[in-house]
């Protein structure tokens, strides 16, 4: 009776323990960009991704990856436009924390970019700071994605 109930109590226990990324927020999945807002300084930018390119983030128990690129017809790739990137990420209540391992603009790479999430039905909001100053880069971004089905 004992060991069974021992049993029953760590398999309990493992089954209600949070893995080192998951925060309880359900951020695992692909999700689509529709809209980013960048702040710099006094200026403003708002970025509509459902017209002429189209993002994905894709987010797994313990790694994240985004790929993004334009609709342009046609084979001219000297016009075409394509960005990447990917790594691990912690998540922590509402607080998503990203260290990009790879991306195609390489002065991303070994950057950690902590933002607040939160998920309503199935928008994510991502919110937070990304600087690097040898790049002079010092901006708020806020991302608007969809939970693809």
């Amino acid at each position: 009776m004992t060991k069974s109930i021992i049993a029953l109590s760590l398999t309990a226990s493992l089954f209600s323990c949070k893995g080192p990324a998951s925060g309880g927020l359900p951020i695992q999945g692909t999700w689509q960009l529709i809209s980013a807002k960048v702040v710099t300084k006094n200026d403003s930018t708002v970025t509509d991704y459902t017209k002429g390119q189209k993002m994905i983030k894709i987010i797994n128990d313990s790694h994240f990856a985004f790929l993004k690129h334009d609709l342009t017809k046609g084979k001219d790739t000297a016009t075409a436009t394509y960005g990447s990137g990917g790594g691990i990420y912690t998540l922590r209540d509402n607080k998503y924390t990203e260290l990009l391992e790879y991306c195609n603009a390489r002065a991303w790479e070994g950057k950690s970019f902590e933002f607040t999430v939160s998920i309503i039905n199935d928008t994510l909001l991502q919110t937070g700071i990304e600087k690097l100053p040898e790049q002079g880069i010092d901006q708020v971004i806020t991302e608007k994605y969809l939970r693809v089905k």
